[in-house]
């Protein structure tokens, strides 16, 4: 069964293009939250951007079921929270945490 995103394909604008792949919670792509936190790993393969993107409002028993997680383009993260375009250059070892303000990023690795 396919999941069902939040946003339909006609909705999708151009925001982030060539970025490649990521791994992003069904909870941002399906049921519609923002990005809480996001992080960049070394990419499994040439398409793989290496960015993962969470809500925040993941359980560990959630995440630790590969169904609630789709590989999809990053621009089509962008279109669900375009707060993450400015740090998508970020390197890999990069994480950031969704402010109080719930539209800006804060550096995790930050003392």
């Amino acid at each position: 069964m396919q999941k069902q995103f939040k946003l339909d394909k006609t909705q999708l604008r151009e925001l982030a293009p060539g970025h490649g792949l990521c791994v992003v919670s069904d909870m941002i792509t399906v049921d519609g939250h923002g990005v809480g936190f996001m992080y960049r790993e070394e990419p499994e393969d040439a398409e793989d951007s290496g960015w993962r993107f969470l809500s925040g409002l993941e359980t560990d028993s959630y995440i630790d079921n590969s169904k609630n997680f789709a590989v999809v383009d990053v621009n089509i993260v962008a279109n669900y929270d375009e707060a993450i375009i400015p740090l998508l250059d970020s390197p890999v070892g990069a994480e950031f945490d969704k402010a109080e303000d719930g539209e800006t990023f804060l550096d995790a690795n930050a003392p």
